[in-house]
């Protein structure tokens, strides 16, 4: 049986180019939480995102991990963040700059949402002006970073995507105290997140403190940033949409995010649930 469901959004629970999530995956969640089950996020996004990511819907999202999983909540109660060191992001920083490969954006985790907190940080303003006329998202930007450590921070990366994925490569081996992970399959991003943790580590944190076993947990993704919790977890969906890698390591696959499936499959689980079964998309 099936007690906790954790999904990617972006192109996964919520397809490319929707306001929010469907009231058809708004239902299928309030399904499960009639059912006593629990429900989360786990997206690379900050906790701000959420209500307009569910239209306002706060039961949705009160269990999740966003920040790719550094910023974990139960019931509404943050019980967990991590962090990385400003020392390291003001070295990529510098890095950037000096190669033109892209530029550290940062993110107010606790201010605004991802259309207004994010800010870029490089020490070369003629830097800062290209990568402001490239990449729009971040309409100001500082030179360092002056706090201990940070929450959110991605990589606005130039270039095409074999180029995109060059330089992700090169931060994984030059800056080893973080990791690196496209959180799309298509955006020109990079997500950045302290060495060793990652959507998996977030769901670990989440069995534990509910009180559940892994076995009773499914996660459903598409991108290269849902990989942890794909490839080590049980239950694992990949969406018809998935990237390769993906499809690979998951368990179970269903439908298209286009076509509502993590919907479908959520009101699969909490149907299986009065009896105490699994869902029927994960019976062979």
């Amino acid at each position: 049986m099936i007690k906790l469901a954790l999904t990617d959004l972006d192109d996964t629970l919520i397809r490319n180019g929707l306001p929010s999530a469907t009231d058809h995956a708004i239902a299928g969640i309030n399904a499960m939480l009639a059912e006593g089950l629990h429900f989360g996020p786990v997206s690379g996004r900050i906790p701000n995102d959420m209500d307009w990511m569910f239209a306002g819907h706060k039961e949705c999202y009160a269990t999740g991990a966003y920040c790719n999983g550094q910023m974990i909540y139960v019931d509404g109660e943050l019980v967990r963040e991590e962090q990385v060191a400003a020392e390291e992001l003001n070295r990529l920083a510098d890095w950037l700059a000096r190669t033109d490969r892209g530029i550290l954006t940062m993110f107010d985790v606790h201010h605004g949402d991802i259309k207004t907190a994010g800010y870029f940080v490089t020490p070369d303003d003629a830097h800062a002006e290209r990568m402001l006329g490239s990449f729009g998202a971040a309409k100001r930007y500082v030179h360092r970073l002056d706090e201990p450590a940070y929450t959110k921070a991605n990589i606005h990366v130039t270039g095409d995507r074999a180029r995109q994925t060059e330089t992700r490569d090169i931060m994984r081996e030059q800056f080893t105290e973080m990791d690196f992970v496209f959180p799309s399959l298509t955006a020109p991003l990079v997500d950045i997140s302290p060495h060793g943790w990652s959507k998996g580590s977030a769901v670990q944190v989440l069995v534990e403190v509910l009180g559940i076993t892994i076995d009773e947990v499914a996660t459903f993704g598409d991108s290269e940033n849902d990989l942890s919790m794909i490839e080590g977890i049980p239950n694992s969906v990949a969406v018809a949409n998935a990237g390769e890698q993906i499809k690979q390591a998951a368990r179970w696959h269903i439908g298209a995010s286009a076509d509502d499936a993590v919907a479908d499959a959520l009101f699969d689980i909490a149907a299986a649930a009065k009896s105490g079964t699994m869902p029927s998309f994960m019976q062979v």
